[in-house]
């Protein structure tokens, strides 16, 4: 057989083996997709150990643990008012193993606030939302309001004389203290930390006088009596506190601070990752210790499909850009 009879079966040969190669790719690469998780998520908390954000996260990253059959880490990465540990997230690779706990401040209000180094709609793929907590007007037991209504005329008395903490300079906790001070017309001068837990801190201390928390990081202190809270936001009083107003009870109905979580990944994720995220999520946060725990500290568990919690934080930045340009906020 001459080698120019032979080049017709060497192509044969040559194109079967193409195919077989090929053939056998395909169910390698659908048991690799479907191998997901086969190493350790991570959770990143934007914010400092100790707020409510954090406590969230940790639960949730217990539960997701179970549900996903891998080792669900906590780190937290924060500053910025969130936005440190969001933009890390953003540049993360888009495989779904960095997650974000994300908040009212990474994907409403600091969109609203400044140019930042990732696009809140764009540069992240939802997952769902987690929960909704309350904000609270909290005060060191030593200011002598005992309700709302003698804060503000205290506030009015003394003007600028009150200071009161916030996580960061354009954080929610800030934002709630300027929204108050517009509508009460009254003065009051902010006081920021990087991060809830330390700006509860000084209030407990009386270095500042109150602050405006979400139950979730002051439940335990308003416990204690190191703090006591005036009002609450929300069209219901919490069971925890059952005693305590709410703001329109209190004669302030138009201060409405709730302040929600969700999870989100980098835009990119594969939508069959998204999809076994969200379903685990949603299991994890049915778990009744779950639910439990978060209402313990006065959270309410809500989700939503990845599609509606990206709705949710397209008119969230609408809203508080509204708030914040009335209010002449600026971040850092």
């Amino acid at each position: 057989m001459t080698t120019t009879s032979l080049l017709p079966s060497l192509r044969t040969l040559a194109a079967s083996a193409l195919l077989a190669s090929a053939t056998l790719a395909l169910p390698m690469a659908a048991s690799a997709q479907a191998a997901f998780p086969n190493k350790p998520v991570r959770l990143i908390v934007p914010t400092a150990p100790g707020g409510g954000t954090d406590f969230m996260a940790r639960v949730l990253a217990q539960k997701l643990t179970d549900k996903l059959g891998v080792s669900v880490v906590v780190e937290n990465k924060g500053g910025a008012g969130g936005t440190i540990g969001s933009d890390y997230v953003a540049k993360a690779p888009a495989d779904g193993y960095t997650l974000l706990m994300g908040y009212i401040g990474t994907h409403g209000t600091n969109p609203a606030l400044e140019k930042l180094p990732y696009d809140a709609v764009k540069d992240f793929a939802p997952i769902t939302q987690a929960a909704v907590a309350q904000t609270g007007l909290l005060v060191n037991p030593a200011v002598k309001a005992q309700s709302v209504k003698e804060l503000v005329a205290l506030l009015k008395a003394e003007p600028g004389k009150l200071n009161y903490a916030s996580s960061g300079k354009g954080s929610m906790p800030h934002i709630a203290g300027a929204l108050f001070a517009q509508l009460t017309g009254t003065d009051m001068t902010p006081i920021h930390y990087r991060g809830a837990a330390p700006a509860l801190a000084d209030t407990v201390a009386g270095r500042t006088q109150l602050m405006f928390g979400t139950l979730v990081s002051g439940s335990g202190q308003i416990k204690n009596g190191t703090v006591r809270a005036l009002a609450i936001t929300g069209k219901k009083r919490s069971p925890l506190f059952p005693d305590v107003p709410t703001f329109a009870e209190a004669g302030l109905a138009d201060f409405e601070v709730p302040q929600w979580y969700g999870v989100f990944a980098p835009a990119g994720t594969p939508k069959d990752v998204v999809a076994k995220l969200y379903q685990a999520s949603l299991e994890a946060l049915k778990d009744p210790e779950l639910q439990k725990r978060f209402a313990e500290q006065g959270a309410d568990v809500v989700t939503s499909s990845p599609d509606a919690f990206a709705a949710l934080v397209q008119s969230e930045i609408a809203k508080w850009t509204k708030v914040i340009r009335a209010a002449q906020i600026t971040a850092e």
